[in-house]
């Protein structure tokens, strides 16, 4: 990133020991190193984030791909494209599914049977 050497490194920290002084050097040291520690986290997150988008849109390509052509004689990479997009079509609607066919019958079941006194 920056082409600091040994010698230069050795400069700042005299220059820094002259100017601030020996008490308040390594409060600054440590400030400067939470800065950097932010900026390369943040850097981090960009470029995560970018990394994900990137891969969403060529999955969305691929997609395009396979319908235009006619979901049939994939090559492997639409194919494999298609069935994640599948899979997380699925994981998406898993929450807002409706019951299992057996569930219903249960609840009628339950609401065909005596209930107990409404006063309690």
């Amino acid at each position: 990133m920056f082409d600091i050497g040994f010698w230069e490194l050795i400069l700042i920290a005299v220059v820094g020991l002259v100017v601030l002084g020996p008490e308040r050097l390594p409060v600054a040291i440590r400030n400067v190193s939470r800065w950097v520690g932010a900026a390369r986290r943040m850097a981090g997150s960009v470029r995560d984030e970018l990394e994900q988008e990137l891969k969403i849109q060529e999955l969305q390509e691929n997609l395009k791909k396979a319908e235009q052509m006619g979901m049939q004689n994939l090559s492997p990479d639409l194919q494999q494209s298609v069935d994640e997009l599948k899979k997380a079509a699925e994981d998406v609607q898993r929450p807002y599914a409706p019951k299992s066919e057996s569930e219903p019958a249960a609840d009628a079941a339950n609401a065909s049977s005596p209930t107990k006194d409404k006063t309690e």
